[in-house]
């Protein structure tokens, strides 16, 4: 169900970053180009860049280099501010999907923008360094409309033949990330399809496992000592467990738990719903996270894309105007 923000009392309502999907140039650098806010904060991405972000992503192509996420953080972070010009939004909790979270962390002021942009890269550069060596052949598969109690007897069948698996995002009951050995990925979508399943796109690199504790530590000490964090001036609620971070200590720890735990949206939607939220406010280019059963069945959801920022304003009727 949908209904607007003006509807909602601040106590009432959380602002939710959506993680990254797959997407090209052209989806997001109209919006980057001609939404005022998305330019200024673009602009400041290029003074602390060593490139012009726009020439690199035109050529990026589909996919999650770095070039594409410091563009969804753009992205997310000029619609968030939008929303809070425009529709008057003032969250008492914030919260982000896998990549997203990186946005809460700058929307909560734990780090400035630009520092969020550096973060972004130096993580970036980091994991393509680390699985340029490490995990080469594991992807994450996601899968749509599968009962978890036929997941769980795949994954168990695979166990049983020694082929390892990890869990990287619970999604809704239904929809589930899986990152596994890329050969054993044409068996496993064969097996959720004769489950009643739908196997999506593969990502690669794969993200969200316990194997990577390596990684981790690798972050850990040299991406995070670069950077000084303070405690977020807005909760901001884990996606892996619903936990509510509100010291600097506890947001470097969400980042380093990214890396190894599993995004468990479920959990941090039920957190939300304990805490008195019943509106969320999802901005950035979402097809997923705020369109889940679980999201839709408990919360009033309203989502904040470029095409909503971009429409024109609607003039004021005579009657509507002030008088001078």
């Amino acid at each position: 169900m949908t209904t607007s923000i003006a509807s909602a009392k601040p106590s009432e309502l959380a602002l939710v970053f959506p993680g990254m999907g797959p997407s090209g140039y052209a989806e997001l650098a109209r919006f980057m180009m001609v939404s005022p806010r998305a330019r200024q904060l673009r602009e400041a991405a290029d003074s602390v860049l060593d490139y012009p972000l726009m020439d690199k992503y035109r050529s990026a192509g589909e996919g999650y280099s770095e070039f594409s996420q410091v563009a969804f953080l753009i992205t997310c972070f000029a619609l968030a501010e939008w929303a809070q010009e425009e529709l008057g939004i003032e969250p008492d909790l914030c919260s982000g999907a896998s990549f997203g979270e990186k946005v809460a962390i700058a929307y909560a002021g734990s780090l400035t923008f630009s520092d969020t942009v550096r973060l972004t890269v130096q993580l970036s550069r980091c994991e393509e360094a680390y699985f340029r060596l490490e995990y080469r052949d594991v992807v994450t598969q996601s899968v749509a409309r599968t009962p978890e109690q036929s997941l769980m007897e795949i994954l168990a069948d695979m166990a049983d033949r020694g082929e390892w698996h990890d869990i990287s995002c619970f999604v809704d009951d239904d929809f589930f990330m899986v990152s596994m050995r890329e050969q054993n990925l044409e068996r496993f979508n064969g097996e959720v399809r004769a489950a009643g399943g739908i196997p999506l796109h593969a990502m690669r690199p794969p993200m969200h496992s316990s194997v990577f504790s390596a990684l981790r530590q690798r972050v850990a000490d040299n991406v995070l000592t670069d950077f000084r964090f303070a405690d977020p001036r807005l909760p901001i609620v884990a996606d892996q467990d619903g936990a509510v971070v509100n010291t600097a200590a506890g947001v470097q720890s969400l980042l380093l738990n990214s890396i190894v735990q599993p995004v468990n949206w479920p959990d941090t939607l039920r957190s939300m719903r304990q805490r008195g939220v019943t509106k969320i406010c999802v901005a950035g280019p979402d097809a997923l996270f705020g369109r889940v059963r679980c999201a839709t069945s408990d919360f009033d959801v309203v989502t904040v894309n470029q095409r909503m920022a971009l429409r024109p304003k609607r003039p004021l009727k005579y009657a509507e105007r002030k008088p001078s």
